[in-house]
């Protein structure tokens, strides 16, 4: 399953800085509201360091990382929800993405203009997050409007589901997200359907100066005490240095980093936190022909996971062979963890492991 993140925010953030960065594209980062007019979509490889030694064991042929999906969407501003500035097109894209990572300006600078005239982190966070919810709101009124109809002649289904719709909108009212609401898994399949944008996972991206990419300063900390308190994470970042470090090779990178007292690329913990953010793990498949990473949700079992490969596999899954990454190195690969007995064959519900180099076996 492929990861899709939507890159979103108020308008000269850093929101196409930190997409260059990402892809290594070289679209257009203007110093002008809504130079993005339609989405840039980028596909980006997943840092993954047990792929290099699973390679020097597996000597494939080759080797294929897990994927993200980035997408910029352009920026949003108040009044979006109505249709204001390229309001409805760019909340119909987010629509389409399964987590959100919101830029935040965090820094100050004479250059860049910002769309309101001041630096401020919360302001712009309540800007974005109330037109998501308006237009949450305006699908709850057409579906509530909908319940009732179906109520009226006489359908008990949509009794329970009224319930539900007049609950989310109250919540909605008083500046609750959906995505922080606990709710039963029934209400959960429902929701999953009205594709609404604040039941979107958040991560908050603080977008900094160079001075402040590894301690933040006053503005970061602030969104940060911001997230907390919703239950999102915030991650803190330096776009522009992000843009440099992608034009560097990997050992210049090192170095560029050492300097700045950054462990490592920004970028790396951004496609970690919306594995996070999505409850997503790993597993490999590793052959002479092929190794390969696939992303799977946790708490997945074997059959699901095989879908992850290919439908077919689930519908005629049989047995999974299986060895858990560590043993899998220890022992000096396959043959190795065999000999070890650390190879075993698992059925259909054995939950899946991050990390588990797994084989299907599967009648077609």
């Amino acid at each position: 399953m492929a990861l899709r993140c939507g890159i979103i925010g108020l308008p000269n953030v850093g929101k196409s800085t930190l997409f260059n960065a990402l892809t290594r594209a070289n679209i257009e980062a203007s110093n002008f509201p809504f130079c993005t007019i339609e989405p840039n979509t980028g596909v980006v490889l997943v840092p993954d360091k047990r792929l290099g030694r699973l390679e020097e064991l597996a000597q494939p042929q080759r080797t294929i990382p897990a994927s993200v999906e980035f997408v910029d969407i352009a920026g949003l501003v108040k009044g979006a929800s109505k249709g204001e500035g390229l309001g409805n097109a760019f909340l119909a894209n987010i629509r389409e993405a399964q987590a959100l990572v919101q830029v935040v300006r965090c820094f100050e600078s004479d250059e860049i203009t910002h769309v309101s005239g001041t630096i401020d982190p919360l302001a712009d966070v309540e800007t974005i997050n109330t037109e998501l919810a308006l237009a949450d709101l305006e699908t709850l009124e057409r579906q509530i409007a909908r319940r009732r109809r179906l109520v009226n002649s006489g359908n008990a289904e949509a009794k329970t589901e009224l319930v539900w719709l007049e609950e989310l909108r109250q919540n909605l009212d008083q500046g609750r997200p959906v995505r922080g609401l606990e709710l039963g898994e029934e209400q959960l399949r429902f929701i999953e359907g009205l594709f609404l944008l604040t039941a979107k996972p958040m991560l908050y991206l603080a977008n900094v100066d160079e001075s402040s990419a590894a301690q933040g300063n006053a503005y970061s900390h602030r969104l940060t005490e911001y997230a907390c308190a919703e239950g999102a994470q915030a991650l803190l970042m330096c776009n522009s240095i992000e843009a440099e470090i992608a034009e560097l090779d990997a050992d210049s990178q090192q170095v560029f980093l050492r300097d700045l007292g950054l462990v490592e690329p920004g970028l790396n913990r951004l496609i970690r936190a919306g594995y996070s953010l999505l409850r997503l793990n790993t597993f490999f498949t590793a052959g002479r022909k092929e190794l390969r990473a696939w992303t799977f949700p946790t708490g997945a079992r074997a059959p699901e996971a095989a879908a992850v490969i290919h439908t077919d596999f689930q519908k005629g899954f049989i047995r999974a062979e299986v060895i858990g990454y560590d043993d899998y190195v220890a022992c000096g690969g396959e043959q190795g963890a065999k000999e070890a007995g650390k190879w075993r064959l698992e059925g259909k519900d054995y939950l899946v492991r991050d990390g588990d180099v797994m084989h299907f076996r599967f009648n077609t």
